[in-house]
């Protein structure tokens, strides 16, 4: 048996009992098959980097197991047909490593981003125009 980690992103707007339903529902997969169900760490919304199906935030739970190969397969294959995961990634986990979440990006505000991002453009324009003029 390997040990293996999913991080699932579900809709926000999924009830609590739903997002339950879908975490019990791999357990009971991975238990049947004969695998160890390890830990189920909900780690809350968080915001995306950028809209998935017109959401901005996600929620997000961490599943450690272990298992064998063929019922990772199938639980990612379960995974990816079930209302409300909006994606979900399966790897190896490694042993020691951690389990918490990162810690959120401070948000910058919009005006803040806008005016960085301007001035490094004329920055750009002001040293493109004197390569042209040497």
């Amino acid at each position: 048996m390997t040990d293996y980690e999913i991080l699932l992103m579900l809709d926000p707007e999924l009830p609590d009992e739903r997002q339950t339903e879908i975490v019990t529902r791999a357990r009971e997969a991975i238990e049947r098959d004969g695998g160890t169900w390890d830990n189920h760490e909900p780690w809350g919304r968080r915001r995306l980097a950028y809209e998935i199906g017109h959401k901005n935030e996600g929620a997000y739970h961490l599943l450690t197991f272990a298992a064998e190969p063929a019922t990772l397969e199938e639980i990612s294959r379960v995974l990816k047909i079930t209302d409300g995961v909006m994606r979900h990634l399966a790897v190896r986990r490694v042993q020691g490593g951690s389990t918490r979440p990162p810690e959120p990006a401070p948000e910058e505000p919009v005006a803040a981003t806008a005016a960085a991002r301007h001035d490094g453009e004329s920055r750009q324009t002001r040293s493109s125009a004197r390569e042209e003029s040497d």
